[in-house]
């Protein structure tokens, strides 16, 4: 493996988890999103050439992902699309921000969130991927909306604790 491509493999490996947070924030659609970031991937690999090392990469590549976003976007025109250009501009500025050590955080949350299981984890599903709120969520499991909330309240909880579990993560 030469030099360049080590560079952009370590680059990406370490960017990877904001530039799936911008992209998850903007793209409800998780296929859709798995593919955005892997057109992301190719650009920033393509792009590489152009890289100006003594700039942060990070920054760097979600820039290249806004740039996907944004076509992204106008190829769906018809589409509901619920972000304009400037909030996609925010929201990128504003992970490209973002610390590295957020981004450990984001990745811990990956692996808490696969240890749910029964009902915590078909709550959290409901109400975070499929974007239910609790009034809507109680039919479909036989409890209250009040009870769905607090069942989520300690599902949060139990997952904040999972986190801060992991040694410099509290």
């Amino acid at each position: 493996m030469d030099d360049r491509l080590r560079q952009v493999t370590r680059g990406w490996t370490l960017a990877q988890p904001a530039v799936a947070a911008f992209l998850t924030s903007v793209v409800r659609d998780f296929r859709e999103r798995d593919d955005l970031l892997q057109d992301v991937a190719v650009a920033v690999l393509e792009s590489f050439e152009s890289y100006d090392e003594s700039r942060p990469f990070v920054p760097w590549t979600i820039g290249i992902a806004r740039h996907r976003v944004g076509t992204w976007l106008r190829s769906r025109r018809r589409a509901r699309v619920c972000f304009d250009s400037a909030a996609v501009e925010q929201l990128a500025a504003a992970f490209a921000a973002i610390p590295a050590d957020d981004y450990r955080r984001l990745d811990r949350l990956s692996e808490c969130l696969g240890l749910l299981e029964g009902k915590a984890r078909q709550l959290c599903e409901l109400r975070y991927r499929d974007d239910l709120k609790p009034a809507a969520i109680a039919p479909l499991v036989g409890m209250t909306a009040n009870t769905v909330a607090k069942a989520l309240q300690r599902v949060r909880d139990r997952l904040r604790e999972c986190i801060e579990r992991e040694p410099g993560l509290a």
